[in-house]
């Protein structure tokens, strides 16, 4: 049986249509979308039919996208760039505990530089209260980010409810979409939000392209600094190819993406239904809240995820342990520690669904599951039994 590729929260494989949306741009055709000769022409012609293509996806126009290098790019440019825009007022950040690294990490670096930054938790179930980020978002606050979606757990923030007192207040509202954008419906304007980041390998697009919206009127300091590309707010030669490739990977999510979140919904729910019917000793991380249609968190008792992930590899099933953002390293996930699950953050797996995974991906990875964890368990009771040598 060839192996099962059930890690899409990581990354997506390229969408047939992403493909040859490239492969023009690949095989030795010019494509400098700023010379002003007909190559250029052409490339910036298929950069700027990719824009309204991204743009669509999310609701925008395609004068408020900056296309970027991928995810990380997009929330370094969209919190730096917020943070240390000409006539910022204030030096507080508030944003949560959850987010994904290239978030805190940013946060953190500013923090170093005299910034404050507020880092809200969640609830036990993943869940950040709004009214939490709003009183924390006082004055002095010069922006707030917040996640669409949970990259471990997949639970959705309820970001939509900020949008307005924050504007009341003058205060920009990032969110961090990369997980949502292509597997549930996102628009900005129902948002509400400032600033949104996506990513397009997470729709089946080529990895190293993003972009980021930026609202109309929002003025951010370029964190890229060189030519006047992207209306200088990034500057560097655009990938014609990974963007034509992201261009066509998101046309094809935004059709399908009702369809597809439907089913692959249904792939989770059954998935953990057979977990928990089986008396594996798991638990759902994240459940009761609104969560991602193609995520599960799953915890096991008396196992560790870096255990289990080997395990579920050898029997032909790609998981993870968490996310994929810490250079090929498996960590105790500070998601779950910020949910006070701190027990689960060593023992946890990520299953994350894509259009290819069909019913009986879900429940062969649950069989191997139970393969996986009756070995795991008899080494741990002939240890016991043993003792320490």
């Amino acid at each position: 049986m060839p192996p099962i590729y059930l890690d899409h929260n990581a990354t997506s494989p390229l969408r047939p249509e992403a493909r040859e949306a490239m492969l023009p741009w690949l095989s030795g055709r010019p494509a400098n979308p700023s010379s002003v000769h007909r190559f250029g022409h052409a490339a910036r012609m298929a950069v700027e039919t990719a824009r309204s293509e991204v743009a669509a996806l999310l609701g925008a126009g395609p004068e408020s996208i900056v296309l970027t290098g991928g995810g990380t790019e997009a929330n370094n440019l969209a919190i730096y760039g917020a943070a240390l825009r000409p006539g910022a007022v204030g030096r507080r950040i508030v944003t949560s505990a959850i987010e994904h690294p290239s978030v805190l990490a940013v946060c953190g670096d500013l923090e170093r530089r005299g910034f404050e930054v507020v880092r809200i938790r969640p609830d036990r179930r993943g869940a950040v209260d709004p009214e939490a980020i709003l009183e924390a978002a006082g004055p002095g606050t010069l922006l707030v980010s917040l996640m669409l979606a949970n990259n471990e757990t997949g639970v959705l923030q309820r970001v939509a409810g900020l949008a307005r007192p924050l504007r009341l207040r003058g205060i920009p509202l990032h969110t961090d979409a990369v997980q949502a954008a292509g597997r549930i419906p996102v628009d900005v304007e129902e948002l509400g939000v400032d600033l949104l980041s996506i990513a397009a390998h997470k729709i089946g697009g080529p990895q190293g392209a993003g972009a980021l919206f930026v609202r109309r009127g929002l003025i951010l300091e370029a964190h890229l600094r060189g030519g006047g590309q992207e209306m200088n707010r990034r500057a560097g030669t655009e990938n014609v190819a990974a963007i034509s490739g992201f261009a066509a990977a998101a046309r094809a999510a935004a059709a399908e993406a009702p369809a597809a979140g439907a089913r692959l919904g249904a792939l989770r729910d059954r998935l953990e239904r057979s977990v928990l019917d089986a008396g594996l000793g798991g638990s759902v991380n994240g459940h009761g809240a609104p969560r991602l249609p193609n995520t599960s968190s799953l915890a096991f008792e008396g196992a560790t995820g870096e255990g289990l992930v080997i395990g579920l590899d050898l029997e032909g099933y790609a998981v993870s342990a968490g996310s994929a953002c810490s250079a090929g390293t498996i960590r105790r996930s500070h998601v779950l520690e910020a949910m006070g699950l701190s027990e689960a953050a060593g023992r946890s797996i990520r299953v994350s669904f894509g259009p290819e995974n069909s019913e009986a991906d879900a429940t062969g990875v649950v069989e191997a599951l139970q393969r996986v964890l009756a070995r795991v368990l008899q080494a741990v009771a002939g240890a016991a039994v043993t003792g320490p040598t």
